[in-house]
């Protein structure tokens, strides 16, 4: 007993001399993590190495001291921001999936959680999080073959309308098979994930199209208008409306910039 008391104490003793630069420091050795760290106003203050190749940049002076809307498209960048806030106010994410670009622009599969970050008297002074790129992980890529053929479907027939018997039938299972599997490795139901492509597609059609808000509503799959919005605000914390008028904001702030 007295030994094992002993070796808890030099344990403690150990972690009391490691420095967090060599803690975060591990996040370089995981080829599949984007791993950063930002301050209260959302500024980059850390990112690891996966984090800079998946941003294009050389190095950590190219982003320390700027924010989401410095490497990212202004409507993901809005998100993200969206995110931050939610996280200082305690709320935490966890292995969200969720779609966003790769380098050669085309749309991948993520996870990402976030946490608020805290100093040793429990003040949150920043937030931090990881990124995992599905494509990347074997583990998480053998579970999600367990659902491909229906996510493969959803994205293909998003605008449609589908119901669970049609994508339990393309997945050769029963309804309650689909829905134990999308649960195990998505952490949500057909009907959560066939309504987040859906939202996702209509965020990226107010961005690249003038097509009027009912029409991309349609467009996506969704027939009732106001749920639409409903659920387009729920993810988003923006009206379809209001998300495209911070877009079209940004966009005359950008060519007004670039003419100067």
């Amino acid at each position: 007993m007295p030994e094992q008391k002993k070796h808890s104490t030099t344990d403690h003793s150990l972690l009391n001399d490691i420095s967090i630069k060599q803690v975060i420091e591990v996040f370089d050795l995981m080829p599949d993590t984007l791993f950063w760290i930002k301050d209260l106003s959302g500024h980059f203050i850390y990112v690891n190495k996966v984090f800079l190749a998946h941003s294009g940049l050389r190095s950590l002076n190219h982003i320390i001291g700027h924010n989401d809307k410095h490497i990212a498209a202004p409507h993901i960048a809005d998100q993200f921001i969206a995110d931050d806030k939610k996280v200082l106010q305690g709320e935490v994410v966890n292995n969200r999936l969720e779609m966003n670009n790769v380098k050669n622009g085309k749309l991948s599969w993520f996870t990402t959680s976030k946490r608020p970050l805290r100093d040793q008297v429990g003040k949150v002074v920043g937030s931090y999080g990881i990124t995992r790129h599905l494509n990347k992980t074997s583990e998480v890529l053998s579970g999600m073959n367990a659902v491909q053929t229906p996510v493969a479907y959803i994205k293909k027939n998003y605008m449609n309308d589908i119901c669970i018997n049609e994508l339990a039938n393309v997945a050769h299972l029963s309804v309650s098979a689909l829905e134990r599997r999308f649960r195990k490795y998505l952490a949500k139901t057909p009907k959560q994930f066939l309504n987040e492509i859906r939202l996702e597609n209509a965020r990226r059609l107010l961005v690249e199209t003038n097509s009027s808000i009912s029409d991309v509503a349609s467009e996506t799959g969704f027939s009732d208008h106001s749920y639409f919005s409903k659920q387009f605000k729920k993810m988003f914390d923006q009206l379809p409306s209001q998300f495209r008028e911070s877009q079209l904001s940004t966009k005359t702030l950008q060519k007004k910039a670039a003419e100067m």
